[in-house]
């Protein structure tokens, strides 16, 4: 048995195979990326209204202690974790003179994260808590 093989057949591929492979990436990435994005935001947003509910647990606390309500994060003790530090900034502010004292922490967005749907998120000593869109899942 003899097995004949041409001489000028080429093996890989074509230009046309290497094009249409390329073009199925593009359509690929250009349908993931955006998805992604909205992915680490919406982790980012999340990470950010935990750490709210962190710090008014901390303002609690210190109340318990001080019977007031801590006018910052130094005077919790706390910072933001550097992971939120480029993408939130979060303030603290009490009236103590008020009758009953209260506060409100908030987590406004900046850099890439400021394109945020929610905008700034808010939470008081009521536990209410707020965003500055109409958006309806912005604490989930």
């Amino acid at each position: 048995m003899q097995i004949h093989v041409r001489k000028n057949q080429y093996a890989g591929f074509t230009l046309i195979e290497l094009m249409v492979t390329v073009a199925i990436i593009a359509i690929l990435a250009t349908v993931a990326l955006p998805s992604y994005q909205n992915h680490v935001m919406r982790a980012n947003r999340s990470a950010a209204a935990s750490f709210l509910m962190e710090v008014a647990n901390m303002q609690e606390r210190y109340y318990l202690d001080a019977r007031a309500y801590a006018a910052d994060m130094s005077a919790l003790g706390a910072s933001t974790p550097a992971e939120l530090s480029d993408r939130y900034t979060i303030t603290t502010v009490a009236n103590n003179a008020a009758t009953p004292p209260s506060y409100s922490v908030s987590a406004a967005p900046k850099g890439a994260q400021s394109i945020d749907s929610c905008g700034t998120l808010t939470l008081n000593n009521k536990g209410e808590k707020g965003h500055a869109s109409g958006a309806t899942r912005c604490w989930d």
